[in-house]
C-alpha cells in the first residue's frame, strides 16, 4: 500500500537536504518541534495543512511545487506497484471541452469552457 504521509515525508526531507539544512533550522523557523518534523519527513505523523503551510514558508518552497513532487512521486509509485502485480488499470476518457462564447457583464464577450466529468478512468502514462 502506497501511504501518502510517507511520500510527502520523503520529499520534504530531499527539500530540506537540497537547502544544506538541519531540522533543528526548519523546525525553528517553521514554529514546529523537532521530533514532530522529523516523525513528518519519516511519514509516521500526518501533517495537518497549516502544518505544512508553515513548513513550505520555512523552506521557502510553494506548497504546489511540494505537491507537484509528490503527486509525481505518487504516479511513479502506483506504476511501479500495478507493475509488480500484472494488473492494468481500465482505461479512462479525458474530459471533454466544449468552447463557449458568452457575454460578460461588462459587455464584452468572453470564451468560458465547460469541463464535462469523465465517466471511466483515464490511462496516466508517465513521461
Amino acid at each position: 500500500m502506497i501511504l501518502l504521509r510517507r511520500l510527502l515525508g520523503d520529499v520534504l526531507r530531499r527539500q530540506r537536504q537540497r537547502q544544506g539544512r538541519t531540522l533543528r533550522e526548519v523546525s525553528s523557523s517553521a514554529r514546529v518541534s523537532l521530533g514532530y518534523l522529523s516523525e513528518v519527513e519519516r511519514g509516521q505523523k500526518e501533517a495537518s495543512s497549516e502544518l505544512l503551510a508553515s513548513i513550505c514558508e520555512a523552506l521557502d518552497v510553494r506548497m504546489s511545487e511540494l505537491m507537484r513532487e509528490v503527486s509525481d512521486e505518487l504516479a511513479l509509485a502506483e506504476l511501479a506497484q500495478s507493475a509488480a502485480s500484472d494488473t492494468v488499470p481500465a482505461p479512462m476518457r479525458r474530459p471533454v471541452l466544449n468552447p463557449v462564447s458568452v457575454t460578460s457583464v461588462t459587455g464584452r464577450p468572453e470564451e468560458r469552457v465547460t469541463i464535462k466529468a469523465p465517466t471511466e478512468a483515464v490511462d496516466v502514462v508517465a513521461a
